[in-house]
């Protein structure tokens, strides 16, 4: 088997147990790393990632250079969620014919609000040899991807409504900050106002599947309120007191003229009880999925990444989507 050569691009949480999970598969190695963070920039990967050896592979702050010397077939990008702040990024790894499979969740539908930067980025790639997904547990599998696969044994599929509900107590940190963990309420419905709170990647999500259906909407609808808790709550990270924002609850429903066609119920908040993944089609047939528990979302972010390896470095150059690429499936482990 040929050695897959990959850089690890961002070492964030998700980030760094990327890095670790890519050191567990066969033929995979680890020949780069960047952050820009002062506490790991000079430092052996391995000491970054808490691990007992030296890897051999120092961060570094500069990403031309790492692209330069690496000679690397892959970067597992883990850096930002919007497609504007990393297109630069991307844009680096593009003309040094590298291959990326990226967090970001705007990217699994890059098209949808920047559909100039899209086409930039997809000439580059195809020009230079790179192929460029962006995927993930959500946006990326569950309130997306999963749907469609499942809707692959319906002659006929007249709406799909999704629901996920994640206890948040239960993820990363920065996670629990982008729903709004701790916050007063009147300081969550301003950030939201602003376009600075929501769950990045549930619009991207309602419309990867009508396009992966056929359908094109002509409108949708999309709603994000707070969670309060009606009992104390406490977190690794936060304190939440009655009465306070413990999360989110975030929306959309996408309609072809006046009929609904999906609709997308994501509640992510402190405390949840009973989480869940749940996909039901009204279809021939007509399909209920449910997942209890739910879909472990930094795990399953980490083995979207990468699990994308291979899938990317086998398909044709260019900036691609879910619908693009052959379905998700683990490859071997060490």
């Amino acid at each position: 088997m040929k050695t897959i050569r990959v850089i690890q691009y961002g070492l964030g949480p998700i980030g760094c147990n990327t890095a670790l999970a890519a050191l567990k598969k066969e033929g995979v190695k680890l020949v780069g790393a960047i952050d820009i963070a002062p506490d790991k920039v000079g430092k052996d990967l391995g000491e970054v990632l808490g691990l007992p050896e030296r890897l051999g592979v120092t961060v570094s702050s500069d990403a031309p250079e790492v692209f330069r010397k690496a000679k690397a077939h892959v970067a597992l990008h883990t850096t930002r969620s919007f497609f504007k702040d990393v297109y630069d990024q991307l844009e680096l790894a593009a003309r040094s014919g590298v291959s990326v499979v990226s967090s970001t969740e705007e990217l699994l539908l890059p098209e949808l609000r920047n559909p100039d930067l899209a086409k930039k980025l997809d000439r580059l790639a195809k020009k230079h040899g790179s192929t460029i997904l962006g995927t993930g547990v959500n946006p990326g599998f569950v309130m997306d991807t999963l749907a469609l696969v499942l809707s692959g044994v319906c002659t006929e599929v007249r709406c799909v409504k999704i629901v996920r509900r994640v206890d948040a107590s239960t993820r990363r940190m920065p996670l629990q900050r982008k729903v709004g963990a701790g916050m007063k309420p009147e300081e969550f419905r301003r950030l939201v106002k602003e376009g600075k709170l929501g769950h990045i990647g549930l619009l991207e999500s309602m419309y990867l599947v009508a396009k992966g259906l056929g359908w094109d909407l002509t409108r949708h609808r999309e709603n994000i309120e707070p969670v309060l808790a009606e009992e104390p709550q406490q977190t690794r990270f936060f304190s939440v007191a009655v009465g306070e924002v413990a999360g989110i609850k975030h929306t959309c429903c996408g309609f072809c003229d006046d009929r609904q066609v999906i609709d997308l119920d994501l509640r992510m908040y402190v405390g949840a009880k009973d989480p869940l993944d749940s996909i039901e089609i009204e279809g021939v047939p007509p399909l209920t999925l449910t997942l209890p528990g739910g879909v472990a979302g930094d795990v399953a972010t980490v083995a979207t990444l990468v699990n994308g390896i291979p899938r990317v470095l086998e398909s044709e150059p260019g900036l691609k989507t879910m619908l693009d690429l052959p379905i998700p499936r683990a490859f071997r482990a060490v």
